[in-house]
């Protein structure tokens, strides 16, 4: 440990024993008896740390904190003082100082700030290392076994904490490490997927996760019984566990928050089917035959994929009454900035539903272009990144005010999603004709041509309660970090698309999706 430290103390001579025990630890110290002294050594020489006594005749402690803010803003300053007047405490800590020390000093505790402050990215990124390493082989060894869809979603949450946990220590070696070990969950978790989905569906017996078109019935519903609060239903277009986590703290100013769980989305992890299910509380087949006027196929869509879920306030509607559930509500659905805005501006309207639906388009929001795929890939060329510009976003949009709005009021609010997504890069290639839809992770239609490995293939649609058009149709779903991509211009499609996030196939960021249930504080 070899520091720099400027100690400012009118009675710095009695604390000579101090300085030797920080000079024995490596230390180079340079006393100084007043804030003047002080602050002519910071501006002439670089200093790691400052202790600055606060009952200094003269220039006082705060005093020379402000101005040593002023010359050097990112330089840590140690207050030290004799009282404990609080008010004392509270200008220092309003002055950014990065700790504060009350007399008399023992040398540990002065050494223990030093390290707390100067070596703490390296302690942590040492323990983090450590114990990521002692977690490694437990995390292997319970993905390998056969387990369940309880276990599994553990298992995301577990590898979400790690991946955020390493990124905050910047050990790359590790992080390498830990890359290969998520790949590896995903490809045992796409087996997973490929050996239970079907049983899931089709048989009554299955111990299943809660699913997409059983989310309102089983955790949404039951708060509109006999509660007199109203509930807002907050769904998160694309939106990950591990982004959750990038606001949670936020949340936690304005909520208590009373369920963190998660449930798994439909195949296909898209708006079109996913979304559809959640609002309609039928699988996308039964939609189909059920309410053929309000389903809209993905064969080509004029509008995009958000052409596929013009009709979701009415598939609720006919939800609510199904399960008669006569109570007032409101849908609204958040393409851009501009109707974020109208929503805040609007909120006291809402305040006489039993139940207020929100959909907003993170995507849409983030990207600011639904085609503008390289905006996406220049502002996230990995998950880290997409992770901060989730939390910045969501720190600077409407949907912040909107929450704050909601707590205000003492609303409940639960947050979800309608599925993931998954940054892809590995090419799969496929042949379709002109009908087959053009997700990257997902493709349907008659005849296609591919090859098995990498993929989930559903030769007979009726037993994932999938639309039909053509008596041939089939489905296909790319596992892991692959994408779709067709034997024409390959080599310009793969590097337009690798490195893109996107979702519609079968990876734990896709199907493993966060529900949370808050109060208001």
């Amino acid at each position: 440990m070899q520091y720099k430290i400027l100690w400012a103390d009118d009675e710095i001579d009695l604390l000579k024993p101090h300085i030797m025990f920080l000079t024995n630890k490596g230390c180079t110290v340079t006393p100084v008896n007043s804030g003047a002294d002080a602050l002519d050594k910071v501006e002439s020489e670089r200093y790691d740390i400052v202790f600055l006594d606060e009952m200094m005749p003269g220039m006082t402690g705060l005093e020379t904190l402000a101005q040593i803010k002023q010359m050097r803003p990112s330089l840590p300053v140690v207050m030290i003082t004799k009282s404990e007047e609080e008010h004392i405490m509270e200008d220092a800590i309003g002055s950014k100082i990065a700790d504060y020390l009350i007399k008399p000093l023992n040398p540990n505790q002065i050494l223990l700030s030093v390290k707390k402050i100067l070596d703490n990215k390296r302690l942590v990124t040492e323990k983090t290392t450590l114990s990521y390493q002692q977690e490694f082989r437990n995390l292997a060894m319970q993905y390998q076994d056969r387990i369940g869809h309880e276990e599994w979603a553990d298992i995301y949450k577990k590898l979400i904490y790690w991946e955020l946990e390493l990124e905050s220590s910047q050990d790359q070696g590790m992080a390498e490490v830990f890359a290969m070990q998520k790949s590896d969950a995903n490809n045992n978790f796409a087996k997973f997927i490929e050996e239970e989905y079907d049983g899931w569906l089709n048989d009554p017996r299955a111990d299943r996760p809660i699913l997409s078109h059983q989310l309102m019935k089983q955790k949404v519903f039951p708060h509109l019984k006999g509660s007199g609060e109203p509930l807002f239903f907050l769904l998160i277009d694309n939106f990950r566990y591990d982004q959750w986590k990038m606001i949670q703290s936020v949340m936690q100013d304005y909520f208590t928050i009373e369920e963190e769980s998660s449930y798994y989305s439909i195949l296909p992890t898209t708006t079109g089917y996913a979304r559809n299910a959640i609002f309609a509380g039928l699988m996308p087949s039964e939609i189909e035959r059920k309410y053929p006027q309000w389903w809209v196929s993905d064969e080509n869509t004029p509008d995009g994929e958000e052409g596929l879920n013009k009709y979701e306030s009415e598939l609720l509607q006919k939800q609510l009454d199904w399960n008669r559930l006569d109570v007032k509500m409101s849908y609204h659905k958040i393409l851009n900035t501009n109707q974020g805005k109208s929503l805040v501006d609007n909120f006291n309207n809402m305040m006489g539903n039993a139940l207020n639906v929100v959909v907003y388009n993170f995507v849409d929001m983030l990207s600011h272009a639904r085609t503008d795929v390289q905006m996406i890939k220049e502002l996230a060329p990995d998950e880290a990144a997409y992770r901060s510009i989730t939390k910045s976003w969501f720190q600077h949009s409407p949907l912040l005010d909107f929450i704050k709005k909601v707590a205000e009021k003492k609303g409940r609010l639960i947050l979800t999603t309608d599925h993931g997504m998954i940054r892809v890069q590995k090419p799969a290639k496929i042949i379709g004709y002109r009908e087959t839809n053009t997700n990257l992770r997902y493709k349907h239609g008659k005849n296609l041509g591919f090859d098995d490995n990498h993929l989930l293939v559903c030769r007979k649609p009726e037993r994932f309660f999938l639309p039909k058009p053509h008596v041939s149709t089939s489905y296909v779903f790319t596992k892991e970090d692959y994408f779709f991509a067709y034997p024409n211009n390959y080599n310009q499609y793969v590097n337009l698309y690798r490195d893109t996030f996107q979702h519609g196939g079968v990876s734990l960021e896709e199907v493993i999706i966060p529900f949370i249930d808050m109060k208001a504080k």
